[in-house]
């Protein structure tokens, strides 16, 4: 085929092209939170990991909020800190309350993002699939119009028609991937928080005491 995508694509109709625009929304927005999330969960593991071992080194509880300050992607230490900035931390219920509240906010932040990358998974194939439909609908009105359904007068049109089913696929596929990926890897930060919790709740009643 002589015509590049390219230009498939600047001939297209508006309604394909405002399909095509709505991809490309979904696509850079999918990478930015892509490359996102990977920086912010490599950091928070890091620092997890650092905070975690600072506290089993038995650090006093005001070193250990020095510590936690600096290491703000940590689900662990902004537990931790957040707690510790409480200035009821004297009942065991009153700090379990604590420990729950702040371990759903954490949870929030690691989860964060990732809906619209399954939404952007779950959709866009279908609106490729409307941009294909409608330009194929286009592809017959040129075939009623010219009174001919020769190769010349079809492929250009179903192939302007296919680009935005490619297009959904570009999409969704990563988004998908990266979903299910991250989704992992919150899960893993969210079980090692919860564990944590258990220690930091002892850690917490000891000092009180």
């Amino acid at each position: 085929m002589q015509d590049s995508a390219l230009q498939l694509i600047l001939q297209a109709g508006y309604v394909v092209k405002g399909v095509l625009v709505i991809l490309l929304f979904f696509s850079v927005f999918s990478w930015a939170i892509i490359f996102y999330k990977h920086r912010y969960f490599s950091k928070a593991s890091k620092e997890s990991d650092s905070f975690l071992r600072t506290f089993r080194s038995g650090r006093d509880m005001k070193g250990l909020y020095n510590t936690a300050r600096s290491l703000t992607l940590s689900p662990l230490a902004n537990v931790f800190r957040s707690v510790y900035a409480e200035e009821s931390r004297v009942h065991r219920d009153e700090v379990k309350r604590m420990l729950r509240r702040y371990e759903a906010l954490e949870v929030a932040k690691l989860q964060s993002y990732l809906n619209f990358l399954a939404t952007t998974g779950s959709t866009t194939p279908f609106i490729g699939l409307f941009g294909t439909v409608w330009g194929i609908m286009d592809a017959f009105r040129g075939i009623g119009a010219a009174g001919s359904a020769s190769l010349a007068v079809v492929a250009p049109g179903i192939a302007e028609a296919l680009i935005t089913t490619a297009a959904g696929l570009a999409a969704a596929i990563p988004g998908v991937v990266a979903y299910n990926y991250y989704l992992s890897r919150a899960k893993m930060l969210i079980i090692e928080m919860e564990d944590f919790s258990e220690e930091l709740f002892e850690f917490f009643l000891r000092e009180a005491q």
